[in-house]
């Protein structure tokens, strides 16, 4: 016949083993705990250890300075002076600045040259000529210019005053009328109007003396006559 084990038999043979099990469990647990603080500690040390190594090789470091670049001074210049000896005899130079006082000093006066003005000379005024002067045209187209540009003054009118006013002028050699003036006049404006008409006159053809051009003098009688 078999015999069979009670279930309670079995745990209290096993709870032995469960207690050895745990006993080891708790002792290993320790020694890891105390290993551990072991080990934080050496390494802390070895820290500490290493920031004094650290510490004591640190090496100040101060700035260096550069020495200055000396600078030579120039070198003084010597001047050699050159002692004359007391037997070399030199000349005394004397001046002589003595004025007398009763001496009396002319002033200059400077005198500009006169300047000589030349005298312009006019060229001869010829009265007749081989070929006297000659207005554009003639002496009808003369007549006509002053018939149309004649002007009767007002004065005149009211006063008047009629007659001949005989004007003399210089005919140039480049045919312009110049040296215009009233030989015999009859007053009333009329002699200032026949100055201005003549004055007006174109060119004329001038006079010539041995075939060149020359001056010539000319009289024109101007008629003022009322109608």
């Amino acid at each position: 016949m078999e015999i069979k084990k009670s279930p309670k038999a079995d745990l209290e043979s096993k709870k032995l083993t469960f207690t050895l099990i745990g006993l080891v469990i708790s002792l290993l647990i320790v020694w890891r705990v105390f290993e551990y603080k072991s080990y934080d500690k050496q390494t802390v040390d070895m820290f500490e250890r290493q920031v004094e190594v650290i510490e004591e090789e640190m090496v100040e470091i101060t700035k260096q300075e550069q020495p200055k670049p000396q600078v030579q001074a120039p070198k003084p210049q010597v001047t050699q002076i050159q002692v004359v000896e007391d037997d070399v005899e030199v000349e005394d130079i004397e001046l002589n600045a003595e004025v007398d006082q009763n001496e009396i000093i002319e002033e200059y006066v400077y005198e500009a040259p006169e300047i000589e003005e030349e005298e312009i000379v006019e060229a001869e005024i010829f009265k007749v000529v081989e070929e006297m002067p000659e207005f554009p045209g003639g002496a009808g187209k003369l007549l006509e210019y002053i018939g149309k540009n004649i002007k009767y003054p007002m004065m005149a009118r009211e006063s008047d005053i009629q007659g001949k006013v005989f004007v003399q002028f210089v005919v140039e050699p480049d045919g312009n009328i110049s040296h215009v003036q009233v030989l015999r006049g009859i007053g009333g404006g009329c002699d200032e109007e026949a100055v201005r008409v003549v004055e007006s006159m174109p060119k004329w053809k001038p006079g010539k003396q041995r075939g060149a051009p020359v001056r010539v003098q000319y009289m024109v009688p101007i008629v003022f006559k009322l109608q």
